[in-house]
This record gives C-alpha cells, structure tokens and sequence, in this order.
C-alpha cells in the first residue's frame, strides 16, 4: 500500500481526506503543522503529499519550499488543498513548489481521481 503524507491542520478537513484517500488505497500519514510535515516528509518519502496552505507555525507554503530543498522532495508531488482563493493564491502556490492547486471544499467521491489527474496517474 502506497503512503502518503496529510499536512492538515483542522481535523474535519484531516478525517475527510484520509477517507477519500483510504478508500482509493492509500496509507495515511497525518501531520497537523509545517514543522510535522517538513520532518515527517524527509523521513517517510511517501508517494505523494498534500498541503494545507494556511498552517500553524509555518505555512505550507514555506513548508513545501523546506521539502523541495530537503533531499526528499524533488520529485514528490505535492497537491495544495487550501481555501486560499484569492486573485494570484495559485501562481503563489505554484511558485512555492506545488505540482496542483485545489480549492476546498473538496469533494471525497471525486479528489482522488483529481488527484491522480494531477500527477499523471492512472486509475485502474
């Protein structure tokens, strides 16, 4: 089973995205802050990441940049899920390192085929 890392700091929005992401086949490994997801990055190297953008401590968007910088993060996919919807939050997101932008809230039947759209997956 592929492992993937939740950076999410509201536990609704946690327990909602692990669902969908067990559902599709996936390990869940939780992290609440920045500083969690940075470590716990490094050290699980999982298949793909998604980032909450609006974090305590530091945001993702400083997280990604720690992970794309760290020996773990250059090729992993990081997917923001985030209710940052203003004029120029994706062009924001994207330049920090994210591979794809989703706007919350997210839907649990549909966000990991979203999600595989993304990275190039392909659902069997």
């Amino acid at each position: 089973m592929k492992r993937v890392l939740v950076i999410e700091d509201n536990m609704d929005n946690m327990r909602l995205i692990t669902y969908a992401l067990q559902k599709g086949g996936y390990e869940v490994v939780p992290a609440e802050t920045g500083e969690e997801g940075v470590t716990l990055a490094i050290r699980e190297r999982p298949y793909f990441i998604i980032m909450d953008i609006n974090l305590p401590g530091i945001d993702g968007l400083e997280a990604t940049r720690r992970i794309r910088a760290s020996g773990a993060g250059g090729a992993v996919p990081i997917i923001a899920i985030t209710s940052f919807a203003m004029y120029g939050d994706r062009s924001k997101v994207l330049e920090a390192g994210c591979t794809a932008y989703f706007e919350k809230p997210i839907d649990p039947l549909t966000i990991v085929e979203r999600i595989h759209a993304a990275i190039g997956v392909k659902d069997e």
